[in-house]
């Protein structure tokens, strides 16, 4: 009986692809840093961004701290327009809601309070666990999934963790979650093209 849904934001609930890219190249751009290689592009979707300016920063503790300096001072609004929806959100997420207490578990950190106020989610979310918070590592660790069931009351056993990214898939192995993935970008047990598919799924597979 699964009791707990936990989502994953970017590749799950929208498409970022093109936000994150815009919200990192006007960070470099201040630091007169050339923008996002190809790989970098792709790891914006996943990783944490303390992780992508590590590898950005390649060890430079002065270009690291330029670069969260200039973070904590960017408006994050006109990123979140650049984000793509499946469909609207909250009519879906409500009619989860009456089945299944909900998660979020991103590896998102400064912008996830104005992220979710944009989404109009505030109300829906149940527990909400990000690389904000203080003393967890992100994913592909466990930490923000365990911390997530934590504040939900809630195990793993019961709970189902939705994520797009061999990243996702192996946090919710540690956290002893069940997984389903989205979209083309991993292969998994369970997996869904789009999140449209997922009431449907959570009774075949759940009942």
């Amino acid at each position: 009986m699964i009791e707990l849904l936990v989502f994953d934001a970017d590749g799950v609930l929208f498409d970022s692809y093109r936000s994150n890219i815009a919200y990192y190249n006007a960070i470099f751009e201040q630091l007169g840093q050339p923008p996002l290689n190809e790989e970098e592009e792709i790891a914006s979707v996943s990783m944490a961004t303390a992780q992508l300016f590590a590898r950005r920063a390649r060890g430079n503790a002065a270009l690291t701290q330029r670069m969260n300096q200039v973070s904590s001072e960017l408006e994050f609004a006109p990123f979140f327009e650049l984000l793509q929806f499946p469909f609207e959100l909250r009519p879906f997420m409500i009619e989860l809601k009456k089945r299944y207490k909900l998660g979020l578990a991103t590896n998102r950190s400064a912008t996830v309070p104005a992220l979710v106020r944009h989404l109009r989610l505030t109300d829906t979310f149940d527990a909400i666990a990000s690389a904000r918070d203080k003393n967890v590592r992100p994913k592909p660790a466990p930490d923000i999934l365990e911390l997530v069931l934590r504040r939900a009351d809630a195990v793993g056993d019961r709970s189902v963790y939705v994520g797009d990214s061999q990243i996702d898939q192996a946090a919710a192995a540690a956290a002893s979650m069940h997984f389903i993935g989205v979209g083309t970008r991993l292969q998994a047990l369970r997996r869904i093209a789009d999140l449209s598919e997922l009431p449907a799924r959570m009774d075949e597979w759940f009942g």
